[in-house]
């Protein structure tokens, strides 16, 4: 039976055209699940290697266009492999290209807005960490008015009354970070973690759990208790090790490190 990951990539890194190439390789390489990041100056939860992964595309003249541009085009490659654009609040609020023209105070309507746009792109669902469920702008709104997924991010030690009102939101999936902090480093996985997620099972979401997933033990250690395990950072660092290699070998680097943890 194959393991099940979501790998994560960030849009626009190392460059527009070749995030496709990206896609692609990690998708041949037997991704079940697909993360877009949109890149952000600022973001909250990201370790040094994606924080610099978004600060190069930025640099390079990423768009919240490009990124639905690239939403848009590879599902239609990969229409096996769910996609899911993950983001931070203010890209969703302040998006340069929303059609309709609104105040920005108009936070609620941007939301819906970007909502419409990513379900039309082919998203099957949308995770934003600094959006939680009681203080959202309207997103979970938006999500059923559109039916697109929301996925809410829960982290150990969240307080009791604080998961139950996520569990509450009965989601089609729940993003579990398997420690407080920041993505990058490696996680131990221990008891602790796995009870973590064997307290989110029985709410009925497929939970996909991340944060310094790297090695196919890990990635076996979680399958009993989650739909997909979230790999992000370990595919940046392949990424950034075979920067100025041709096409062709980044692909094939990309594809070989998925069908390992698969």
């Amino acid at each position: 039976m194959k393991n099940r990951i979501m790998c994560h990539l960030v849009a626009g890194y190392p460059s527009m055209a070749a995030s496709r190439d990206v896609y692609e390789a990690l998708a041949e390489g037997g991704a079940a699940y697909m993360e877009v990041q949109f890149s952000f100056s600022d973001p909250a939860a990201d370790g040094p290697a994606i924080q610099n992964a978004c600060s190069r595309a930025l640099a390079a003249g990423f768009t919240v266009a490009d990124g639905f541009a690239l939403v848009e085009a590879c599902p239609r490659a990969f229409p096996a492999v769910p996609v899911f654009i993950m983001s931070y609040a203010s890209l969703l609020v302040r998006a340069e290209s929303h059609t309709a023209a609104r105040p920005a105070s108009e936070a609620c309507g941007r939301v819906q807005e970007f909502l419409h746009r990513a379900k039309n792109a082919g998203a099957a669902g949308i995770i934003v960490p600094d959006l939680p469920c009681d203080c959202d702008e309207g997103l979970y709104a938006a999500g059923e008015k559109t039916g697109i997924a929301v996925v809410p991010v829960t982290v150990p030690g969240m307080p009791p009354g604080r998961l139950r009102r996520v569990l509450s939101l009965k989601p089609a999936y729940i993003y579990a970070a398997l420690r407080s902090g920041i993505t990058g480093s490696r996680t131990e996985l221990g008891p602790e973690n796995l009870a973590f997620l064997e307290s989110l099972a029985g709410g009925g979401a497929k939970i996909l759990a991340g944060f310094g997933i790297c090695s196919r033990d890990q990635v076996e250690a979680l399958m009993p208790c989650a739909e997909a395990a979230v790999v992000g950072s370990h595919f940046v660092r392949i990424i950034e090790k075979n920067a100025g290699a041709p096409s062709a070998q980044l692909k094939a680097a990309l594809t070989e490190a998925a069908a390992d943890l698969v």
